[in-house]
Protein backbone atom coordinates (compact mmCIF):
# COMPACT_ATOMS: atom_id res chain seq x y z
CA UNK A 1 0.00 0.00 0.00
CA UNK A 2 1.05 3.70 -0.93
CA UNK A 3 2.31 5.56 2.19
CA UNK A 4 -0.48 7.68 2.46
CA UNK A 5 0.28 11.88 2.02
CA UNK A 6 -0.44 14.50 4.76
CA UNK A 7 -1.47 18.15 4.47
CA UNK A 8 1.19 20.38 4.21
CA UNK A 9 3.86 17.65 2.69
CA UNK A 10 2.56 16.43 -0.35
CA UNK A 11 4.96 14.90 -2.55
CA UNK A 12 7.61 15.61 0.06
CA UNK A 13 9.34 13.55 3.56
CA UNK A 14 8.08 15.74 6.50
CA UNK A 15 11.21 17.42 8.02
CA UNK A 16 9.71 19.05 11.11
CA UNK A 17 8.24 17.51 14.39
CA UNK A 18 4.89 18.14 14.22
CA UNK A 19 4.93 17.06 10.37
CA UNK A 20 6.38 13.28 11.41
CA UNK A 21 3.90 13.12 14.19
CA UNK A 22 0.82 13.91 11.78
CA UNK A 23 2.26 12.13 8.93
CA UNK A 24 2.72 8.87 11.91
CA UNK A 25 -1.09 9.87 13.65
CA UNK A 26 -2.54 10.32 9.63
CA UNK A 27 -0.91 6.33 8.94
CA UNK A 28 -2.53 5.17 12.12
CA UNK A 29 -5.76 6.26 11.44
CA UNK A 30 -5.76 4.86 7.69
CA UNK A 31 -4.56 1.98 8.37
CA UNK A 32 -7.14 1.39 11.56
CA UNK A 33 -10.12 2.41 8.54
CA UNK A 34 -8.29 -0.47 6.57
CA UNK A 35 -9.35 -2.46 9.38
CA UNK A 36 -12.66 -1.37 9.79
CA UNK A 37 -13.02 -1.72 5.79
CA UNK A 38 -12.21 -6.15 6.28
CA UNK A 39 -14.60 -6.33 9.77
CA UNK A 40 -17.88 -3.85 8.79
CA UNK A 41 -17.40 -2.74 5.28
CA UNK A 42 -16.84 0.51 3.64
CA UNK A 43 -20.41 1.67 4.92
CA UNK A 44 -20.12 0.64 8.55
CA UNK A 45 -17.15 2.82 8.50
CA UNK A 46 -16.98 5.11 11.78
CA UNK A 47 -14.52 7.55 13.00
CA UNK A 48 -15.35 7.08 16.38
CA UNK A 49 -14.48 3.82 15.71
CA UNK A 50 -10.94 4.30 14.19
CA UNK A 51 -10.40 6.98 17.08
CA UNK A 52 -11.17 4.37 20.00
CA UNK A 53 -8.91 2.28 17.95
CA UNK A 54 -6.36 3.85 17.85
CA UNK A 55 -6.39 5.89 20.89
CA UNK A 56 -7.92 9.09 20.29
CA UNK A 57 -10.38 10.99 21.10
CA UNK A 58 -13.02 11.07 18.82
CA UNK A 59 -12.87 14.64 18.81
CA UNK A 60 -8.75 14.88 18.01
CA UNK A 61 -9.14 12.52 14.83
CA UNK A 62 -11.18 15.37 12.70
CA UNK A 63 -7.93 17.34 12.83
CA UNK A 64 -6.89 14.50 10.86
CA UNK A 65 -9.97 13.92 8.57
CA UNK A 66 -13.05 16.60 8.87
CA UNK A 67 -15.59 13.52 8.38
CA UNK A 68 -16.48 9.76 7.14
CA UNK A 69 -15.94 11.08 3.56
CA UNK A 70 -12.58 12.37 4.07
CA UNK A 71 -11.59 9.52 4.88
CA UNK A 72 -12.80 7.25 2.70
CA UNK A 73 -11.67 9.63 -0.24
CA UNK A 74 -7.93 8.79 1.39
CA UNK A 75 -8.65 5.55 1.26
CA UNK A 76 -10.14 5.50 -2.06
CA UNK A 77 -7.00 7.19 -3.92
CA UNK A 78 -4.72 5.09 -1.41
CA UNK A 79 -6.30 2.10 -3.43
CA UNK A 80 -6.09 3.52 -6.86
CA UNK A 81 -2.06 4.43 -5.82
CA UNK A 82 -1.77 0.73 -4.83
CA UNK A 83 -2.96 -0.88 -7.57
CA UNK A 84 -1.88 1.44 -10.42
CA UNK A 85 1.62 1.05 -8.64
CA UNK A 86 1.61 -2.31 -9.23
CA UNK A 87 0.81 -2.47 -12.70
CA UNK A 88 3.79 -0.12 -13.41
CA UNK A 89 5.65 -2.40 -11.81
CA UNK A 90 4.61 -5.26 -13.90
CA UNK A 91 5.23 -3.66 -17.32
CA UNK A 92 8.64 -4.03 -18.46
CA UNK A 93 9.06 -1.61 -22.12
CA UNK A 94 11.16 -4.06 -23.21
CA UNK A 95 8.78 -7.03 -23.71
CA UNK A 96 6.97 -7.42 -26.76
CA UNK A 97 3.04 -5.32 -26.30
CA UNK A 98 1.38 -8.39 -25.53
CA UNK A 99 3.21 -9.66 -23.08
CA UNK A 100 3.06 -6.71 -21.14
CA UNK A 101 -0.66 -6.33 -21.11
CA UNK A 102 -1.14 -10.16 -19.59
CA UNK A 103 1.91 -9.12 -17.02
CA UNK A 104 -0.07 -5.89 -16.15
CA UNK A 105 -2.98 -7.29 -15.77
CA UNK A 106 -2.20 -10.37 -13.79
CA UNK A 107 -0.70 -7.45 -11.52
CA UNK A 108 -4.15 -6.24 -10.77
CA UNK A 109 -5.08 -9.29 -10.06
CA UNK A 110 -2.69 -10.53 -7.29
CA UNK A 111 -3.49 -7.20 -5.87
CA UNK A 112 -6.73 -7.73 -5.49
CA UNK A 113 -6.35 -11.44 -4.49
CA UNK A 114 -3.98 -9.55 -1.89
CA UNK A 115 -6.23 -6.55 -1.07
CA UNK A 116 -9.85 -8.08 -1.40
CA UNK A 117 -11.76 -5.17 1.11
CA UNK A 118 -9.89 -2.43 -0.53
CA UNK A 119 -10.49 -3.76 -3.97
CA UNK A 120 -14.49 -3.38 -2.73
CA UNK A 121 -14.01 -0.50 -1.86
CA UNK A 122 -12.53 0.67 -5.36
CA UNK A 123 -14.82 -1.54 -7.33
CA UNK A 124 -17.61 -2.91 -5.40
CA UNK A 125 -21.24 -1.95 -4.85
CA UNK A 126 -21.53 2.08 -3.85
CA UNK A 127 -20.73 3.61 -0.55
CA UNK A 128 -24.83 4.35 0.15
CA UNK A 129 -24.28 8.48 0.95
CA UNK A 130 -20.67 9.46 -0.28
CA UNK A 131 -19.81 10.56 -3.42
CA UNK A 132 -16.26 10.10 -4.97
CA UNK A 133 -14.73 13.56 -5.53
CA UNK A 134 -12.76 14.29 -8.60
CA UNK A 135 -9.49 14.26 -6.44
CA UNK A 136 -9.73 10.39 -7.22
CA UNK A 137 -9.97 10.56 -10.72
CA UNK A 138 -6.01 11.06 -11.45
CA UNK A 139 -4.97 7.94 -9.02
CA UNK A 140 -8.13 5.64 -10.86
CA UNK A 141 -6.63 6.00 -14.02
CA UNK A 142 -3.46 4.85 -13.53
CA UNK A 143 -4.01 1.09 -14.51
CA UNK A 144 -5.65 2.68 -17.75
CA UNK A 145 -2.69 4.65 -18.07
CA UNK A 146 -0.25 2.07 -17.97
CA UNK A 147 -2.39 -0.54 -20.77
CA UNK A 148 -2.98 2.66 -22.93
CA UNK A 149 1.03 3.24 -22.92
CA UNK A 150 1.16 -0.21 -24.09
CA UNK A 151 -1.64 0.65 -26.91
CA UNK A 152 0.50 3.48 -28.05
CA UNK A 153 3.87 1.64 -27.86
CA UNK A 154 2.46 -1.37 -30.11
CA UNK A 155 0.84 1.77 -32.23
CA UNK A 156 4.30 3.70 -32.69
CA UNK A 157 6.05 0.60 -33.67
CA UNK A 158 3.89 -0.83 -35.88
CA UNK A 159 2.52 -4.11 -33.90
CA UNK A 160 -1.01 -2.41 -34.09
CA UNK A 161 -2.45 -3.04 -37.61
CA UNK A 162 -3.78 0.15 -39.76
CA UNK A 163 -6.64 1.34 -38.39
CA UNK A 164 -9.60 2.00 -40.71
CA UNK A 165 -10.01 5.88 -39.55
CA UNK A 166 -13.09 7.76 -40.08
CA UNK A 167 -14.39 11.07 -38.21
CA UNK A 168 -13.19 11.26 -34.63
CA UNK A 169 -16.46 11.07 -32.17
CA UNK A 170 -15.61 13.07 -29.29
CA UNK A 171 -18.92 11.45 -27.65
CA UNK A 172 -18.18 8.20 -28.16
CA UNK A 173 -15.12 8.26 -26.14
CA UNK A 174 -14.09 11.05 -24.74
CA UNK A 175 -10.52 13.18 -25.42
CA UNK A 176 -9.28 12.79 -21.87
CA UNK A 177 -9.69 9.13 -22.64
CA UNK A 178 -8.32 8.89 -25.91
CA UNK A 179 -5.12 10.71 -24.82
CA UNK A 180 -4.89 7.57 -21.53
CA UNK A 181 -5.53 4.90 -24.28
CA UNK A 182 -2.64 5.80 -25.95
CA UNK A 183 -2.84 9.28 -27.65
CA UNK A 184 -3.24 9.90 -31.41
CA UNK A 185 -1.64 7.45 -34.28
CA UNK A 186 -2.72 6.53 -37.13
CA UNK A 187 -3.59 3.02 -36.16
CA UNK A 188 -5.43 4.04 -33.15
CA UNK A 189 -9.17 5.17 -34.35
CA UNK A 190 -12.30 4.85 -32.73
CA UNK A 191 -13.23 1.59 -33.63
CA UNK A 192 -9.65 0.94 -31.19
CA UNK A 193 -10.55 3.43 -28.61
CA UNK A 194 -13.84 1.26 -28.30
CA UNK A 195 -12.19 -2.63 -27.76
CA UNK A 196 -9.39 -1.07 -25.93
CA UNK A 197 -12.08 0.64 -22.88
CA UNK A 198 -13.98 -2.70 -23.11
CA UNK A 199 -10.84 -4.56 -22.38
CA UNK A 200 -10.03 -2.10 -19.71
CA UNK A 201 -13.26 -2.32 -18.09
CA UNK A 202 -13.39 -6.37 -18.59
CA UNK A 203 -10.11 -6.73 -17.03
CA UNK A 204 -12.03 -5.64 -13.95
CA UNK A 205 -14.99 -7.18 -14.16
CA UNK A 206 -13.24 -10.05 -14.94
CA UNK A 207 -11.37 -9.73 -11.45
CA UNK A 208 -14.28 -8.73 -9.84
CA UNK A 209 -16.57 -11.82 -10.96
CA UNK A 210 -13.28 -14.56 -9.38
CA UNK A 211 -13.22 -12.07 -6.26
CA UNK A 212 -16.69 -12.08 -5.58
CA UNK A 213 -17.09 -15.67 -5.98
CA UNK A 214 -19.21 -15.61 -9.81
CA UNK A 215 -17.37 -17.78 -11.23
CA UNK A 216 -17.79 -20.55 -8.64
CA UNK A 217 -18.96 -23.84 -10.64
CA UNK A 218 -17.97 -22.34 -13.77
CA UNK A 219 -14.18 -21.81 -13.82
CA UNK A 220 -11.99 -24.33 -12.37
CA UNK A 221 -8.04 -23.58 -13.16
CA UNK A 222 -8.82 -19.43 -12.45
CA UNK A 223 -4.69 -18.92 -13.04
CA UNK A 224 -5.06 -20.42 -16.62
CA UNK A 225 -8.88 -18.81 -17.25
CA UNK A 226 -7.63 -15.79 -16.38
CA UNK A 227 -4.44 -15.28 -18.50
CA UNK A 228 -5.94 -17.28 -21.32
CA UNK A 229 -8.78 -14.39 -20.78
CA UNK A 230 -5.99 -11.91 -20.71
CA UNK A 231 -4.59 -12.71 -23.33
CA UNK A 232 -8.31 -12.77 -25.79
CA UNK A 233 -8.36 -9.08 -24.36
CA UNK A 234 -5.07 -8.30 -25.82
CA UNK A 235 -6.04 -10.09 -28.85
CA UNK A 236 -9.28 -7.77 -28.89
CA UNK A 237 -7.18 -4.35 -29.04
CA UNK A 238 -4.75 -5.84 -31.61
CA UNK A 239 -1.86 -7.05 -29.48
Amino acid sequence: MCAPLTSGTIGQVPTTVRDRVRAELTAEITAAARRQLAEVGAAGLSLRAVAREVGLASSAVYRYFASRDELLTRLIIDGYDAVGAAAEDADDPAAPPRERWVAVCRAVRAWALAHPHEYALLYGSPVPGYAAPRDTVPAAARVGVVLGRILGDAARSGVLPAAAGGRRDPELVSDATAEVLGGEHPALDDAVRVRALLAWSSVFGAVSFELFGQFVGSVQATDRWFDRAMGELATLVGL
